[in-house]
């Protein structure tokens, strides 16, 4: 008899998760796995906890409560595994580095802090600004730059990582179309690459075209799963207290009903 087939680790799963701030939770008993790899949206209404789920994950804000995995262990076990790109409002522009200096900030835990980036990590960073499409603005101070660069800087940051899991927060915030559209391809490809990106985002209408999976939230994980499965109507109203006027537009996206918007 043969013994069964081991379920596949969750590339991130959180058990018991509890978040407070000033006494007041902000996340509470949070249970929710992704899969091992694939694109995964954090939706939810404003102040439903999105980014205070990434950033405890990341152990960036304490926890009252609640166990974190990432890839079956504990963060300090694997953070080389992990990049993250946070929202570009909590990014200090003005400091006087050049788009390459930011993301060769990714190579430096594989090449060592104490020491010169050799030239090869150097090259690296470059590739990581080529795949986002800023090869020609290596040496631009970054405060020089449209918002909508500065995020593909900090997306081509986490890229450097060479990563295995990537959170991120709102890297669609405050850009244009083709900003978005070319920071979905590359989080396309490293899907298609057998990693795991999970993206808080806010845009209904893009979510189920954009992504694989999703998870609900509003202090509590509401639901979570397939795109298809988990994005319904129901569940988005226990999301987002029924005060929700595209409800009907974004699950008709999701079941790529007639009028569903397209694909960017």
């Amino acid at each position: 008899m043969t013994a069964p087939a081991a379920l596949p680790v969750p590339a991130l799963s959180v058990r018991h998760l509890t978040v407070a701030y000033r006494d007041a939770p902000v996340l509470w008993e949070v249970n929710w796995a992704t899969p091992p790899s694939g694109l995964v949206a954090v939706v939810g209404p404003n102040g439903a906890g999105k980014s205070t789920l990434i950033k405890a994950c990341l152990d960036l804000v304490p926890r009252l409560s609640g166990e974190v995995r990432i890839f079956g262990q504990p963060l300090a076990a694997v953070r080389r595994r992990v990049g993250y790109l946070p929202q570009r409002a909590s990014v200090d522009w003005d400091f006087p580095a050049t788009a390459l200096d930011v993301v060769a900030m990714g190579r430096y835990p594989r090449a060592g802090w104490l020491r010169p980036l050799p030239r090869r990590e150097r090259e690296a960073a470059r590739a990581a600004l080529a795949e986002v499409g800023l090869a020609d603005f290596a040496d631009r101070q970054i405060g020089q730059l449209s918002g909508g660069q500065q995020q593909r800087v900090f997306l081509a940051r986490a890229l450097a990582l060479e990563a295995d899991l990537y959170l991120m927060d709102e890297p669609f915030a405050g850009v244009d179309a083709a900003t978005e559209k070319a920071i979905i391809g590359v989080l396309r490809r490293l899907a298609d690459q057998g990693k795991a990106v999970v993206v808080v985002h806010h845009d209904l209408a893009t979510a189920p075209h954009y992504f694989d999976h999703v998870l609900l939230l509003n202090l509590r994980a509401i639901a979570s799963g397939p795109m298809r499965q988990a994005f319904t109507h129901e569940n988005l109203a226990l999301a987002y207290g029924g005060r929700l006027s595209l409800l009907d537009q974004a699950v008709a996206a999701a079941a790529g009903a007639p009028g569903a918007a397209p694909r960017g």
